[in-house]
Parts: structure tokens; C-alpha cells; sequence
């Protein structure tokens, strides 16, 4: 049985409103989510997580080359994985053919501030990608630094926060509008320090960014090219009756 952001993610999905009040949060982006967008995970009984090189070409069929992607990030393929994403849904930025990435938490513990590990015996396909990586990470904080000063992305720290930043930056290089939200759940007291409200959830995420990302990073359109990325935090109450808060 799922627990905490994963279980309140899949809760969220299955509801009628739920494009509706993913609206709401990802407007002040220009987003808009209709019920003809396509979502993933779609509920409990169909929880697959996104992930974008593999289900990128049924979410937004044509939108860029997920090959490119997904090569981008690896150099092999086998046992590894490009970002599984809590959630990931079709929208349209200011008229134009989007996505929105959602990284969803419900407790302060969830967010990692680990780098990527690399077991001493990896194989040699392991090392390289573990590389191609760093490398990934280390094109997207240069570029995003030369446009919000600050911007310190690193393989070896806070991983779990770089790689998705990093993601919503190379999709819009491709030219795939991207706005990745941060979803706070708040009021989960099952387990762990919960979060309280808005307020609280925004400046957990700037002290948990400290050092990776300004504050100036939040809720800013960052043009990448032949597309633009936004970063927003926002929080929803857990529950079966939930409300919005931007």
C-alpha cells in the first residue's frame, strides 16, 4: 500500500477536479491542464511513475526526440534509469504544447540532499554513465547560471533536486515548454515532520536549495532557447477534500 506524497499523488489523479485544481496551481506558469490532456500515473490500479524516455512518446507523441533524451543522460542503457516522475501531464503553456513535471512530497524527510552513489565494483557501463551524468547536470547549471546567477546544479549533491532541474531544462532546449512544480502535501502527520502550509513548504524548499538554487529561482520563466522552463512550489492539503494554495 502506497504511503505519504506517492499515495496522496494517486488520490489527487483519480479525482474528477483534479485538472482543474492542477490548473489553479500551474496558471501563474500560463499552463492550463484540460480533460483531454493525458496524465501519469492515472490512479491506484494504473501507478506506473513517467518516465520520459520511455513514455514520453505517449504523453506528447512528436513533441521532441526522446531518444535524444534519453541519450543525453546515458550512455548505456540496461539496468539504468533516467527520473521517475510522481507526475507528469500534458498542458498547454500560453497556447503552446507543454508538460508539467511534478516532484510531490509530504514530509521534510523526503527531500534528499544525497549525490548520486556509485558502488566501488560498478561495471564499466555503470562508471560511463555515471559520467554522462555529471555532465548532463554540469551543461544545465552552467546555462541556467549565466541566467539566474546562483544556479550550483551537482551530480554529487542535493541529486534528487539537480536532476530534475536539469530535465526541465534540456526539454526546453528541445523546444517542450516545461513547468516543474514542487508539490508540497501538506498536513500528512502518519509519519515524519508533515507540512504545515504554503508558507512553510516554501521556505523548507529554499533552505533544502540553499546553495543550489536562489530564491530568485522560484517562479521565474527562464527562457532556454526554443523554449522556456518555470519552477514553481506549491502546496495542496492532503485528504479527501482538498484545497489550493499558491
Amino acid at each position: 500500500m502506497h504511503r505519504g506524497s506517492r499515495r496522496h499523488v494517486l488520490d489527487w489523479v483519480t479525482s474528477a477536479a483534479f485538472p482543474t485544481e492542477l490548473t489553479e496551481l500551474v496558471r501563474p506558469a500560463g499552463a492550463v491542464v484540460s480533460r483531454d490532456d493525458v496524465w501519469m500515473p492515472r490512479g491506484h490500479a494504473n501507478d506506473e511513475e513517467a518516465r520520459l524516455e520511455l513514455h514520453g512518446q505517449s504523453l506528447l507523441q512528436g513533441a521532441v526526440d526522446w531518444d535524444v533524451l534519453h541519450h543525453w543522460w546515458l550512455n548505456h542503457n540496461g539496468r539504468a534509469n533516467t527520473p521517475n516522475w510522481d507526475l507528469a501531464s500534458t498542458c498547454s503553456i500560453k497556447g503552446r504544447r507543454g508538460l508539467v513535471l511534478v516532484e510531490a512530497k509530504a514530509h521534510v524527510e523526503e527531500l534528499d540532499v544525497a549525490g548520486k552513489s556509485l558502488e566501488p565494483d560498478a561495471s564499466h557501463h555503470s562508471q560511463s554513465n555515471h559520467v554522462r551524468i555529471g555532465w548532463a547536470i554540469e551543461e544545465a547549471s552552467r546555462a541556467l547560471a549565466r541566467m539566474v546567477p546562483g544556479v550550483c546544479l551537482s551530480r554529487d549533491s542535493h541529486y534528487q533536486l539537480a536532476n530534475r532541474v536539469a530535465f526541465a531544462w534540456k526539454l526546453a532546449t528541445m523546444g517542450l515548454d516545461v513547468v516543474l512544480v514542487y508539490m508540497g502535501f501538506t498536513g500528512d502527520s502518519a509519519v515524519g515532520v508533515q507540512l504545515r502550509d504554503q508558507r512553510h513548504w516554501r521556505q523548507t524548499m529554499e533552505d533544502h536549495a540553499r546553495g543550489i538554487l536562489p530564491p530568485a529561482f522560484f517562479d521565474q520563466e527562464i527562457a532556454c532557447g526554443l523554449a522556456s522552463m518555470q519552477m514553481l512550489v506549491r502546496s495542496r492539503p492532503c485528504g479527501p477534500r482538498p484545497g489550493l494554495s499558491n
